[in-house]
């Protein structure tokens, strides 16, 4: 039996180590990990997505991309056949996106970010995961590791600025009914996760290994 290929992209300036308490069957799926590369200069989303899917080495892959994350694989489907794609606390549009993130966007609030202290663990930390940061602040360090300062003013730009409004309707969305960063009231059709945060990739990774598996061979959960 040929192996089902999964990838995953993690989250904002977030390194692979996010996934390391997820767990697939060995015998069904094989499991690949993307890492965030330096945008090039001037470089769109849509030509980084279209460069990260050179990553890819496997025909009709699986893509699961947690917060930016999951905005970046849903433009890499744009030029590749896949499976399946999987988004985990993130936005299927920019119509999902909180209305701080509308007001950024029009008022070119990101702009007044100083990278220098997002490059601070716990700023960049609270821009990724939202106000309720102290008591997670030790986890966090261990998962932010992408501190560039290209790649992070690109990053914040390309999240706020993102023109998706047509929802993908195979897209598949699971979402936290807690999350801080996307709250659940601006999402719409989505898998919902009680109690599940912006890093439930990290604290809900229980329900996760138990119900990836059956999301991708689409059985019912």
């Amino acid at each position: 039996m040929n192996k089902i290929p999964v990838y995953f992209m993690p989250g904002l300036a977030a390194s692979v180590a996010i996934f390391e308490r997820i767990k697939l069957p060995e015998s069904e799926f094989e499991m690949i990990f993307l890492e965030w590369e330096i945008p090039n200069i001037k470089e769109t989303l849509y030509e980084y997505a279209k460069r990260m899917t050179e990553k890819i080495v496997h025909k009709n892959p699986v893509l699961i991309g947690v917060s930016f994350g999951g905005i970046l694989v849903q433009e890499m489907a744009r030029f590749i056949a896949v499976r399946k794609v999987i988004i985990i606390s993130s936005a299927k549009s920019n119509l999902e996106f909180p209305r701080r993130m509308v007001l950024a966007k029009s008022t070119k609030a990101y702009k007044l970010i100083p990278i220098s202290l997002v490059q601070n663990i716990e700023s960049l930390a609270k821009f990724s995961f939202g106000k309720k940061v102290n008591e997670r602040l030790k986890l966090y360090e261990k998962f932010l590791s992408v501190r560039d300062k290209r790649y992070l003013d690109w990053a914040i730009e390309q999240v706020i600025l993102w023109d998706r409004t047509t929802v993908d309707l195979d897209v598949i969305h699971i979402h936290g009914d807690a999350d801080d960063v996307f709250p659940i009231k601006y999402i719409k059709k989505c898998i919902v996760v009680a109690g599940g945060t912006h890093v439930m990739i990290l604290n809900k990774y229980r329900w996760l290994n138990t119900n990836l598996p059956l999301i991708i061979l689409g059985s019912e959960i």
